[in-house]
């Protein structure tokens, strides 16, 4: 697992976001579903996002994880290019 408390889903879905944006700074996968893997929130900062907008961010995440949502019943994106 890659967090102490981390479960095998928000595991899976970190290890991919790492993948696909290697650049990123920080990675963080919190399983908002009571444990059951539904429910994530996702926060990325990556030098990827610089002079993307907002929704093009949320693109590239979604995009990303496009095999993974087609299993979720939610998705919260939170992204960022680092300060």
């Amino acid at each position: 697992r890659g967090f102490a408390s981390g479960t095998d889903g928000e595991s899976r879905l970190a290890r991919l976001l790492r993948e696909k944006f290697p650049q990123a700074s920080a990675i963080k996968v919190v399983d908002i579903s009571g444990g059951c893997g539904d429910m994530y929130e996702i926060h990325v900062e990556s030098e990827e996002f610089r002079e993307k907008r907002p929704v093009q961010q949320h693109r590239m995440v979604t995009q990303a994880l496009s095999e993974e949502i087609k299993h979720m019943h939610g998705l919260r994106i939170f992204t960022s290019a680092p300060k």
